[in-house]
């Protein structure tokens, strides 16, 4: 009687199944390592050990790549607040998530910034509910579009200056030749433990910047939306 045990012949390996996620994920971690300038669908294919060829049965360009990249950290950013918060705190919390998951990959920013949103629907959502939030606390709806770049541009500059190094403003040897400017960094240092320049600026910038619109959208008379 044969032997039950006899071993089966070795097949082909099975493919690797590729998704939205997996490339997503594969193509952040990419960027990251490489940089912008070396990345490409090759690149890709290379880290996620496939042929080209299955990586385009999926996606069709490297610009539809950054989309997903783009939709995947905006869909991160928490916009809960404006759910049951007045704008101005809400407005507040969706920044400070927006900078945090930014700050995190920062080397995104200048193609992620100039990113179109078509085509990106957890942007899409994002902006939808920072946008009915604003509106329902009393914001014009044309001053909603100006006033999300206005804050986001803000945000943007912040999260690359989480990466900068503490002393970026120390003149060195020059101090002695500027000496107000030098007086006003060694003054402006945090004198917390647990606080860094870059988290003190952005409070400072932001609070500003909330307290102008609060005093702007005071003038005008409310508006809502269902």
């Amino acid at each position: 009687m044969p032997s039950q045990d006899v071993p089966r012949r070795a097949g082909r390996p099975p493919r690797r199944v590729l998704t939205r996620d997996l490339i997503t994920r594969s193509t952040l971690e990419l960027l990251e390592s490489a940089g912008y300038e070396r990345f490409t669908m090759a690149a890709l294919a290379r880290t996620l050990q496939v042929a080209p060829s299955a990586l385009y049965n999926h996606v069709e360009s490297k610009k539809d790549v950054l989309l997903w990249v783009q939709d995947h950290l905006m869909g991160l950013v928490d916009t809960t607040a404006f759910e049951h918060q007045p704008w101005y705190e809400a407005l507040r919390e969706w920044a400070w998530s927006y900078r945090d998951i930014f700050a995190l990959h920062a080397p995104l920013i200048p193609i992620i910034a100039v990113m179109p949103v078509g085509g990106a629907p957890e942007t899409l959502r994002m902006y939808e509910q920072v946008a009915r939030g604003l509106i329902n606390g009393g914001w014009p709806p044309e001053r909603v579009v100006p006033g999300i770049v206005a804050i986001e541009s803000f945000i943007y500059g912040s999260a690359l200056d989480v990466s900068a190094p503490e002393n970026i403003f120390d003149a060195g040897g020059l101090a002695e030749k500027f000496p107000i400017f030098t007086s006003a960094v060694a003054s402006s240092r945090p004198p917390g433990p647990h606080e860094n320049r870059a988290d003190t600026a952005f409070e400072g910038g932001l609070t500003a910047m909330i307290d102008g619109l609060r005093d702007q959208i005071a003038q005008e008379g409310p508006v809502t939306i269902d």
